[in-house]
């Protein structure tokens, strides 16, 4: 369960609107040596309060994530303090951030999942209340999203 929250909600991410996410979305798969080569933009990482400030926010969203109607019954056996930890790292990376993830990547951690675009839009909306929760701007959420957004090819495998 852990790794389907790591990865569903990266994916999800990828189903947010703005015009950033569209644009990641639509460009091509990379291959997994340059394995989601998007940059982050300038300062993301101390926008978002450096690791701490992601610590909190994953702190925040798995806790969203469990209580969450539409989604939270496929975390109810995932221990959260691992994932929010997990999740921390490798937003604390993609955003520019000292961090290095060591997890699993996406595309084999969800291979037998049952994960669907339905999960993802979930996933971005609670994703968006937490980072809305900690007063994060609007582009500055976008930036991440974008981030995010190319791992649904790897995540999604059930329409």
């Amino acid at each position: 369960m852990k790794q389907l929250l790591l990865a569903i909600t990266l994916t999800a991410t990828a189903m947010a609107s703005g015009h950033a996410i569209a644009q990641a979305m639509s460009a091509p798969t990379p291959s997994p040596a340059s394995a989601y080569p998007v940059a982050p933009a300038a300062g993301l990482y101390k926008a978002f309060g450096e690791q701490a400030g992601i610590r909190s926010l994953m702190d925040d969203f798995v806790k969203r994530l469990r209580a969450d109607a539409r989604i939270g019954d496929q975390f109810k056996e995932t221990n959260l303090d691992n994932l929010a930890k997990s999740l921390t790292d490798q937003l604390c990376q993609l955003s520019g951030g000292p961090c290095i993830y060591q997890g699993p990547d996406m595309k084999e951690a969800h291979a037998n999942m049952d994960v669907k675009r339905s999960h993802f839009s979930a996933l971005v909306e609670v994703l968006q209340q937490s980072m809305d929760a900690r007063g994060i701007t609007f582009q500055r959420q976008n930036q991440m999203l974008a981030l995010l957004a190319p791992m649904h090819r790897d995540v999604a495998n059930t329409r």
